[in-house]
């Protein structure tokens, strides 16, 4: 077992003081000396250009590009390689796992990957300028694994495969273009059905105008459509993208919609999936694939919950109140994982050296 932390960050201002406020944290932050020795052992393959990386980002999330303008001026980077760490565009993704369950007021989801990649980092970004306001766990940053917006549009992401990527947005950075730039699921469907896509992922999308959740599948080749309360790893519409071995993706995602035939409420449906015996909460960590956090979101009175690892009772956050100026009394958020692999963002973590 270990004992794994994610602070809190609350921000409110311009996209680019919150670059240059996150770059500030992190300059010296063993984060991001980690990912320096990590990419001396795992080359990029993929190729960045400055010009079109800059051009699409103006095109679909301006403000986000100068959040990152703000991150190299605080780390004193070049524009290349703050892209390369931050930018989310054409960056390749490991495998992963995750489930996502929704009901009639909450989407709650399980984050399963490995710990070699966890930011550790729970963000509020209030923006100055444009946007609206999000709460949810970073993903590289920039990105968001998962979160809610004030307008009561919640979100979150399961893996696919890696089959045939091409130049486009990966998951994590669409999951903030969503949040930042969409009031509801419609709007969110209509930004998933324009921007490119790198890699193949559902998007879980869910606001407080329904009482059903609406599923993105979304390819590089193809986006589709479709409403259901649970999400696992595997695509029902477009079937020929998925991967041959879809046991455990199907095993999680019957016992999820067999237990929301019952109406599960927020509470039981959180612990359905943070419980470590009920079947969805997976211990893979070597695979890419263990529960790391549990999340929750409650679009209609804007509360957020978060536990690391599994077993908890989450920590609980008033984002409406928050909206309007109070603070949080929490400034972290502890938690036990059952692993012995390091934590990215709290200790030497080489990519070369296996663990359990």
């Amino acid at each position: 077992m270990k004992k794994v932390r994610t602070k809190v960050i609350p921000f409110r201002g311009t996209h680019y003081q919150y670059g240059y406020h996150q770059g500030t944290l992190l300059r010296n932050h063993i984060l991001l000396k980690n990912r320096e020795n990590q990419w001396k052992v795992r080359k990029p393959l993929f190729s960045i250009n400055l010009e079109e990386t800059k051009r699409i980002f103006q095109e679909i999330a301006p403000a986000i590009w100068e959040e990152l303008s703000g991150f190299a001026d605080a780390l004193k980077w070049p524009m290349e390689r703050v892209l390369l760490e931050f930018g989310g565009y054409r960056v390749k993704l490991n495998r992963s796992g995750c489930s996502i369950l929704t009901g009639s007021d909450y989407l709650v989801r399980n984050y399963d990957y490995h710990p070699k990649t966890y930011d550790g980092i729970y963000s509020l970004f209030q923006p100055a300028d444009q946007g609206y306001a999000v709460i949810g766990v970073t993903q590289k940053v920039t990105g968001r694994c998962d979160g809610m917006n004030e307008k009561g549009l919640a979100m979150g992401y399961t893996f696919m495969h890696r089959k045939r990527p091409k130049s486009g947005f990966v998951c994590h950075m669409i999951g903030r273009m969503i949040l930042e730039t969409c009031a509801n699921t419609d709007e969110a469907v209509s930004l998933l059905k324009h921007i490119p896509h790198r890699g193949s992922f559902s998007y879980v999308l869910f606001d407080k105008n329904h009482t059903e959740s609406t599923i993105v599948e979304a390819s590089p080749r193809k986006v589709e459509v479709r409403r259901g309360a649970a999400c696992t790893n595997h695509f029902q519409i477009m079937e020929e993208e998925n991967r041959h071995y879809l046991k455990d993706s199907k095993r999680r995602l019957e016992i999820m919609e067999s237990s929301q035939a019952n109406s599960l409420n927020g509470k039981e449906a959180f612990q359905l999936l943070n419980g470590t015996e009920n079947g969805v909460f997976s211990k893979l960590y070597g695979q890419w694939a263990g529960t790391i956090h549990t999340a929750a979101y409650f679009p209609s009175t804007l509360e957020a919950w978060l536990a690391l690892g599994g077993n908890q009772e989450p920590v609980k956050f008033d984002f409406a109140s928050w909206l309007n100026g109070e603070d949080f009394p929490v400034s972290e958020v502890t938690g036990m994982v059952e692993t012995d692999m390091p934590f990215v963002h709290m200790e030497k973590a080489d990519w070369y050296k296996r663990s359990k």
